[in-house]
């Protein structure tokens, strides 16, 4: 993965985040990507997997693909 300074951070557009407004998770090559894909996942919340997975998916169709549906530690109700 290349190395991301703070000066280039700064420089990439907004579109470049899965999260815009605060500037996390940058998404803007694969590596970055599945970067972001696998710090989501360790968040352990589910809707933040799945924000994080859709804006991977407009950048790479197909990077995050069937993944995060039966993910452990999912707030699914168990019985």
């Amino acid at each position: 993965m290349a190395k991301l300074t703070a000066r280039r951070r700064r420089k990439l557009p907004k579109t470049a985040f899965a999260y815009p407004r605060t500037r996390k998770y940058p998404i803007y090559d694969k590596a970055h990507a599945r970067n972001a894909l696998s710090r989501a996942a360790q968040k352990g919340t589910s809707g933040s997997y799945a924000h994080v997975a859709r804006a991977v998916n407009r950048w790479f169709p197909g990077m995050a693909k069937g993944k995060g549906k039966t993910r452990k530690g999912s707030s699914r109700r168990k019985r």
